[in-house]
């Protein structure tokens, strides 16, 4: 084969900046959304704040996603020796896992800020919200699973 373009290594920085930026944005979001409902929640149920504290969490863990993500394809970054095809495979696999991350932060936040509302009013409510929250974060973990089956590819 021929040499390898310059411009390669490009798509793995953006691959690596995707998914990062994407997963970290999806996090910020849920934290911020849960956060205005457990502040609300406060108000009513004060006891109840570090109960509340669950959608924050989850919100974090996507942003962790990001970073294994990012920190796999900057390891294989060099100036040379790095394949068109490698790029692209990098670029894929951060905006997987990055776009996966954005949706599931978005999820998360709405979940997150409705249910510990409605936990304070009934908390009976918590098991469900718990279990909603669940669902929303696998959205995020999905998206990591294929960034890294992709990274894989050889």
């Amino acid at each position: 084969m021929g040499e390898d373009p310059i411009y390669s290594p490009f798509f793995g920085v953006m691959g690596a900046t995707s998914a990062m930026v994407f997963s970290a944005m999806g996090a910020a979001y849920g934290t911020a959304k849960s956060g205005t409902g457990i502040a609300a929640m406060a108000v009513m149920r004060p006891e109840a704040i570090m109960k509340s504290m669950l959608p924050v969490i989850m919100a974090g863990i996507i942003a962790i996603y990001g970073v294994v993500v990012a920190v796999l394809i900057a390891g294989e970054l060099t100036a040379t020796g790095y394949t068109l095809f490698k790029g692209f495979v990098h670029l894929g696999a951060g905006l997987s896992v990055g776009l996966s991350g954005l949706a599931a932060g978005y999820a998360v936040g709405a979940v997150g800020d409705a249910g510990v509302r409605g936990t304070a009013q009934q908390p009976r409510l918590f098991v469900g919200m718990v279990l909603i929250l669940i669902f929303a974060e696998v959205l995020g973990l999905y998206g990591l699973i294929v960034a890294i089956y992709l990274y894989a590819k050889k």
